[in-house]
This record gives C-alpha cells, sequence and structure tokens, in this order.
C-alpha cells in the first residue's frame, strides 16, 4: 500500500527543471545577447524572461501536471458526433487562455504580444513534459496561427486569427487520409467554388488531432484539399480554412458547418487528446494561398509541428529521468559491490548500482542535450523571422533546415529509449500502472510517427537538404563546429569533449562523400543508409552541444561562478555522453555504408508468411 500511495503521488508531480533551462539558455545559447540584438523584442528583457519561466513552470506544475494521469485514465469519450475531454482539462484550457499565454508569441497586430517566437517554445517544454496530451490541444493552434500569418488574407486573419491568438477559438491541420498518410500526393478531399466565392469542402481525413472537443466554442480547421482542375500529385493540392462553426456578419461563431466528428480513435497513448475522424460533407471553407499551392503553405505548419513534435521528445525524457532518479534515490535493494552505501539500512538505494547509473545518465544526457539542441532550433526560428539583414535571416534558415529532421527523429528516437529506460529502472513497479512510468512509454510512441516517421525525416535529411545541396548545408555547419573547436583548442582540460567532437566532424562530410557517389549508381543506396545517416548525424550533433555545455560550466568554474555542484555534474555528463554514447557513430558509419544489397537483394516472394 506504502508503494502504491507513493506511485500515485509521484507519477503527479513534474518540477520544471528551471535551473537547467536558466543554464541552456543563458551560459550555453546566451539568450540575453540574443534577444537584445533581435529585431522587435524590445520587451523581451532577462527580468521578462524569468518571469515566464516561473509563471510557466507554475502552471505547468500545479494545473497541468496533476491532470496526466487524470488523461491517461478517462480519455476523451464520443457520443454522437461530440467529443468530451477529461474532467479538468477545460478548466485548465480557461485558466491558460485567461493568463494569456495563447498570445504571448503572436504579433501585435493580432492581438498577441508581440514576444519572440523561442519564448513559446520554452512554454511548450514545460506544459508538454506536465501533460502533452493537453499540450496538444494549444500547440496545434499555433501552427494554425503561423500559417494565417504567413498565407491569409488580412480579412481571414481578421476573421479567424484574432480569436485564436486571444484562445477564444483553437486550430487543427488536416491532412491524413485513410489511403494516405505520408503520400499526400494521393488525397481525394475536394473542394468545389460556390457563387459566394467559398469552397464545398468534401471528403474524410483520419488521425486528426485535437479535431473536436469541447474546451473551446469553436475549431478552425486547416485542411487540405484538390480543386476541380487540378494537376495530380502533389502539385494539384491547396489550402483551406474551415471552421466548425460558420461566421455571423459580425465575425462570431454562427451556424454549424457541414464538418463533424465521425469518431474517435481509440491508441496506445494520449488518451486526453482526441485524435478523430473528421468528414466533410460539403462544408464551406475558403481558400488560404494560391490555389494549387497548398502543400506550399502547409509547410508553415508542417514545420512547427515538426520543432513541436521534438519538444515532445525532450519532454519524454526529462519526465522519465524525474521519474526514475527519485525511485533509485529511495528503493532499497542490495548492496552496493563495493561495500554497503548505506549501513544502517537493510539495503542500499539502487541508484549505487553501476547499470542503475548508467540508465539514470542516458537519461539525463538525452534530456539535457536535447534541450540545449531544441533551444538552439528555436534561436534560429527567431533569427529567421527577426535577423538585423537579409543575409543573417537566410543563413538562419539555412542553419534550421538541416537541424529540423534531425530534431524532429533524433530528439524522439532518444526520447523514447529514455522513457523506456525510465521505466527499466523502476523494474516491476515500473510496468505498473500506478507509477505513471508505463504512460510515459505509450505517450511517447506516437512522437516517431507523426509530422514525418524517422525514416521520412532521414529521407528528407540525406536526400533534400544535404545530397540535393551538394553538400552546401551541410558543410556550412561542420565549419561551425571546427571554428568551435579550434577556439577552445588550448584548453586541455576540454579536449576530452573537443577531440572525439573533432574527429566526427571529420568522418561526416566524408560518409555523405561516400554516401552520395554510391547513390549516383543506384539510388536505392540512399534510402538505405537514410536512418542510420541521420541517427549518426543526431549523436554528433548533440556532441557539439555537450561540447558547448562543457566550455560554459568550465568557463563559471573558472570563474568561481554559479553552482559549483551543478556545474561539476554538467562537466560529467558531458563526458559521459562523449565517452558512453557518442561511439554509437561507429556502428552506425559502419551500417550506412553497408551498402542497400542487403535490404534489397531479397525477393519480395520470400517475405510470404507461411
Amino acid at each position: 500500500m506504502a508503494a502504491l500511495v507513493y506511485g500515485c503521488l509521484l507519477m503527479g508531480v513534474y518540477n520544471p527543471p528551471l535551473r537547467d533551462m536558466r543554464f541552456a539558455l543563458r551560459e550555453v545559447l546566451e539568450f540575453d545577447k540574443h534577444y537584445a540584438a533581435l529585431a522587435g523584442a524590445e520587451e523581451a528583457t532577462p527580468d521578462t524572461v524569468d518571469a515566464i519561466l516561473e509563471e510557466g513552470a507554475k502552471f505547468a506544475r500545479d494545473v497541468l501536471s496533476p491532470l496526466n494521469a487524470v488523461g491517461d485514465e478517462q480519455g476523451c469519450s464520443w457520443d454522437d458526433g461530440v467529443v468530451t475531454t477529461p474532467a479538468g482539462f477545460k478548466e485548465a484550457y480557461q485558466q491558460y487562455v485567461e493568463g494569456g499565454w495563447p498570445s504571448m508569441t503572436q504579433a501585435d497586430e493580432h492581438g498577441g504580444q508581440g514576444l519572440p517566437e523561442s519564448l513559446g517554445t520554452i512554454l511548450s517544454e514545460m506544459n508538454g513534459t506536465a501533460n502533452w496530451s493537453w499540450a496538444m490541444y494549444p500547440g496545434l493552434s499555433h501552427g494554425a496561427m503561423n500559417t494565417l500569418a504567413a498565407h491569409g488574407t488580412q480579412q481571414q486573419q481578421q476573421d479567424y486569427l484574432t480569436k485564436l491568438v486571444s484562445g477564444e477559438w483553437t486550430g487543427t491541420m488536416c491532412l491524413t487520409e485513410s489511403h494516405c498518410g505520408t503520400d499526400l500526393g494521393l488525397l481525394k478531399t475536394r473542394a468545389e467554388p460556390q457563387d459566394d466565392g467559398s469552397y464545398a469542402i468534401t471528403g474524410q481525413k483520419i488521425f486528426i488531432s485535437a479535431g473536436e472537443h469541447d474546451m473551446a466554442e469553436n475549431i478552425v480547421h486547416i485542411v487540405l484539399a484538390r480543386l476541380p482542375d487540378a494537376p495530380q500529385g502533389t502539385r494539384g493540392i491547396s489550402l483551406f480554412i474551415v471552421p466548425k462553426y460558420s461566421l455571423d456578419a459580425q465575425g462570431d461563431k454562427g451556424a454549424r458547418n457541414q464538418v463533424n466528428c465521425g469518431s474517435i480513435e481509440h491508441k496506445m497513448g494520449i488518451h486526453g487528446n482526441a485524435t478523430c475522424v473528421l468528414n466533410f460533407d460539403g462544408a464551406q471553407g475558403y481558400l488560404i494561398g494560391p490555389p494549387n499551392r497548398g502543400l506550399n503553405c502547409m509547410f508553415t505548419f508542417m514545420n512547427t509541428a515538426r520543432i513541436g513534435t521534438a519538444i515532445q521528445g525532450l519532454a519524454h525524457a526529462e519526465l522519465a529521468f524525474q521519474g526514475s532518479l527519485a525511485y533509485a534515490r529511495d528503493r532499497l535493494q542490495m548492496r552496493s559491490l563495493s561495500g554497503p552505501a548505506a549501513p544502517d539500512k537493510p539495503a542500499d538505494p539502487i541508484i549505487v548500482h553501476p547499470d542503475v547509473r548508467r540508465m539514470l545518465l542516458t537519461q539525463k544526457a538525452f534530456a539535457e542535450g536535447g534541450r540545449m539542441f531544441l533551444y538552439r532550433c528555436a534561436q534560429l526560428v527567431d533569427i529567421a523571422h527577426q535577423g538585423a539583414s537579409d543575409e543573417i535571416r537566410a543563413l538562419a534558415e539555412q542553419e534550421l533546415s538541416l537541424l529540423t529532421p534531425i530534431a524532429k527523429a533524433f530528439l524522439t528516437e532518444t526520447g523514447y529509449e529514455a522513457a523506456n529506460l525510465g521505466l527499466q529502472c523502476l523494474g516491476g513497479h515500473g510496468y505498473i500502472k500506478e507509477w505513471g512510468m508505463e504512460q510515459n512509454v505509450r505517450d511517447a510512441r506516437i512522437a516517431m510517427i507523426y509530422e514525418g516517421t524517422t525514416g521520412v525525416q532521414a529521407i528528407d535529411l540525406l536526400g533534400r537538404k544535404v545530397l540535393s545541396s551538394q553538400g552546401a548545408l551541410l558543410r556550412a555547419y561542420t565549419q561551425q563546429i571546427d571554428e568551435f573547436c579550434k577556439a577552445h583548442a588550448d584548453k586541455p582540460r576540454l579536449s576530452r569533449y573537443l577531440r572525439p567532437l573533432s574527429k566526427l566532424n571529420t568522418q561526416w562530410p566524408e560518409l555523405t562523400r561516400r554516401i552520395g557517389m554510391a547513390a549516383l549508381q543506384d539510388k536505392e543506396e540512399a534510402g538505405a543508409a537514410s536512418v542510420d545517416y541521420l541517427m549518426y548525424s543526431g549523436y554528433v550533433v548533440l556532441a557539439y552541444f555537450w561540447a558547448q555545455a562543457a566550455v560554459a560550466a568550465d568557463r563559471q568554474l573558472e570563474l568561481g561562478e554559479g553552482d559549483a555542484t551543478f556545474l561539476r555534474a554538467k562537466l560529467f555528463t558531458a563526458r559521459f555522453y562523449t565517452e558512453r554514447l557518442l561511439p554509437r557513430t561507429k556502428t552506425l558509419a559502419q551500417t550506412m555504408l553497408s551498402g542497400a544489397d542487403n535490404l534489397m537483394d531479397l525477393d519480395e516472394a520470400h517475405f510470404a508468411l507461411p
């Protein structure tokens, strides 16, 4: 009974790691200087950022985290097209709206507060770690806002964007159909022009997260569909606004539109979020952007969603680490091999055992390294949108283009690994529902699938970003790493972090060249190598951030600043990552070069079931 009570308490607690967040922001990535140099970011002062961190942490810890297990247990319910969210979700959303959080990073002219996009990423991390199912509702709205801000007409922005910014309404993106997942060129949803300038949208979309719910009075669906004369494939896709409720003459919620929730999916995890089948039966919609250019416009939403999904990987790694660390400090089992660590107790806490340390440090390295990685992506988004010159914005866009597929795929893969290790640390108790660790594993599993599977991100990275640019995007990034390593080469105590990074940074372009040469002879070679190549790239990128963390921690220790215990832990975790996790690149280098033959030479007939 005691273990059960402790488990119930444990699974309801998430404490945002503000000290580590500040270290990543200020010491590693120098966000104070970043905001000072960013056009229109005058309000993002250190005091304002601290206030956002503190208040965001309270909301995530005190409001959202206790609802995480509730959402998993209750799930969403469907009754004749009406979806009811778990107890407390609607009230939490109202608190979120009343706190002004939806408008924080949106433009002043649309009712927003005009703060940098990166602050929204930080808030999303806290909300998502506390309760990923709940966080998806405002998260998808954020993507809808960005799409309307970038591609909507002035009237569309006035009609829909302002209410999304206020949080009165929420948004979704409707891409997937039952016969086409990633291959959107196969979609069949139709858009028929009407005399009043609108379009009648007819078709069915599946797997629509937050597609129907009771948390807001209206839902603005961003929908891909085909015009009657559209060419086949992805070049014939257009983008539409389809509200749940049409607007009246005053621009407020009017009559119910012909879009309805046919059912909700019964899923492995994220039970608190309604994943819907949406039926569009001649629903009134409005074109966004040029005809047949919808996929180009939707990439605004999809890129937002890819970074958002990368946050999910970090979230599950952090939640696993916090839960398993608390358990490992408390759970007594066996004695340390080097002698009793707690002689006054019947056994030692399991944190003394090397294998438990391995699991904890792996989670810690992925969570804290992933945080730096994501914050850099968020910083690049700021610069790409608000940089001081066209050249600065273009360079940020190029780096972000390279890093986005790595962040999405690598951080979700390692986040899932960390979630499983968190469960493993608890042994049999991890497999029991009351502790919350098995929920974390189930919730984490979808992250490697939606917004483009790991395989899709991998071919995007290797094919579209690296090989198609003749290696230009990669060269710019490896040059950045090279300059960093040279800048700190005069400190021998940092060589344990810098030397392996520098070696891999030299190998990375050479592996790319060899794959590219093989692909010239056989196009399957790129696809065969792509996932191993992406994971290799992810380990190198994370090594770069851990090297930056080591430099920052070493600098503070040398100056006698900061918490010495915290800083030494940073150096130790950087060492663990470099010596224990980074060597995985050796296997990946071998497998990515092993060729397509060991995948493609088996005749399809030999896959037949008995």
